[in-house]
């Protein structure tokens, strides 16, 4: 996941010339939820849309009046890729990297929209890492909202249970870089690291976890992917405001932007509270909306700002310690002028403010993390999708 910006360099620059069924049946061995990083693709295909049934959810209720979609289809199913000297089809695509639900829209309008193994427009689907940037903007609602001053503030200012540890000197800022330098491992094919353990952790437990971890660098100086402090801004937010993640979401973006559908957000076992890092359960429609709230810089139709004026910008500013990363999005092009939410096994949010183009994808892909294979394959389908849209 960390290098895929490389090979997505010229995804923007690309961008910026066009300006000048099998998932239906429940496995009866479905795993536990504690096992989920190593589920077969039958359990991913079913459980991905099934979280509800699987986990604690709490309920995002859909807006009265959903940010409307028009469409101007366009015919893809010809479309083909390269990579490696060998010829692919967008349906080798979808098949190889279990691709569930395909939206394409540009300014508004859906160029391509397609559901595989069994989905629909109504599916609900499992984000990963993507709620991560969701949070995100969150906590820039919170700062708009004047419960948070500022990303410099210590976290501890907020989260007390923090003090007398190494979070003394760490601000919000850092922790949205992923600089907080404390010692987490995310290696999601060790089922004994951190990122197995503990990322469905929250609250006290979450707290205590991290305290006992250490640190391997002083405060902003070393870039370290870490789901757990994504969850830590989740609680930063949840005490700041005084209400749970998902009704600050609701009252905040879910049903004043329009959102189609209801969604869930998965809880901790221990506490019932949404994992900041993880797992809001949506449709793809409104996976792209997200894609299109974040790059009208939070406004809303009647011109109401959710975010602060400058906060999607400051977001998607490259981070002191890895260039494309911000403020828990992913940056991407050659001056990273587009970015995208990334969730495990395949979950994706890709923005282009240039073209106000939006790629959102449902996935149950093999491989949790992105490899050069998945990453390889990916920046080739892409590449040649917005070829095809801007013909």
């Amino acid at each position: 996941m960390k290098w895929l910006p490389i090979l997505f360099f010229f995804l923007s620059t690309y961008i910026s010339s066009f300006e000048s069924n099998t998932g239906n049946q429940n496995p009866s061995n479905i795993l536990s939820p504690k096992t989920i990083l190593f589920w077969s693709t039958e359990e991913k295909l079913y459980g991905f849309k099934n979280m509800e049934k699987i986990l604690p959810t709490r309920l995002i209720e859909k807006s009265d009046s959903p940010y409307p979609l028009t469409y101007e289809l366009r015919e893809l199913d010809n479309l083909t890729y390269n990579y490696k000297g060998k010829k692919y089809t967008i349906d080798d695509y979808i098949q190889t990297f279990k691709v569930a639900g395909l939206i394409v829209i540009r300014d508004g309008k859906i160029l391509y929209e397609s559901y595989n193994f069994g989905n629909n427009e109504t599916s609900r689907w499992v984000s990963f890492s993507v709620t991560k940037s969701v949070t995100s903007m969150l906590l820039g609602a919170a700062i708009k909202d004047r419960h948070i001053s500022s990303v410099k503030d210590p976290i501890v200012t907020y989260l007390p249970q923090l003090r007398d540890s190494h979070y003394n000197d760490v601000s919000i800022e850092q922790v949205l870089h992923m600089s907080s330098g404390v010692n987490w491992n995310e290696d999601y094919s060790d089922p004994n690291s951190d990122v197995s353990i503990a990322s469905a952790l929250n609250s006290s437990k979450l707290y205590d976890y991290l305290r006992e971890l250490g640190a391997f660098s002083e405060p902003g100086n070393k870039f370290n992917y870490n789901t757990a402090e994504s969850n830590l801004i989740g609680g930063l937010v949840r005490s700041a405001v005084g209400n749970n993640l998902s009704k600050y979401l609701e009252q905040k973006i879910w049903k004043p932007f329009g959102m189609e559908f209801d969604a869930h957000w998965v809880l901790d076992y221990d506490y019932n509270l949404e994992l900041g890092g993880c797992c809001i359960n949506a449709t793809l429609r409104d996976y792209a909306r997200i894609g299109i709230f974040a790059l009208n810089n939070g406004s809303l139709d009647n011109n109401i700002n959710v975010l602060p004026d400058n906060w999607m910008k400051q977001s998607t500013t490259s981070s002191p310690n890895l260039e494309y990363y911000g403020y828990q999005w992913w940056l991407d092009g050659s001056d990273y002028s587009s970015f995208y939410a990334d969730g495990i096994f395949g979950q994706f949010i890709w923005i282009d403010p240039v073209s106000k183009t939006i790629v959102a994808m449902h996935s149950a892909r093999d491989d949790a993390d992105v490899d050069l294979y998945v990453g390889g394959h990916r920046l080739n389908f892409m590449i040649s999708l917005l070829q095809e849209i801007n013909r």
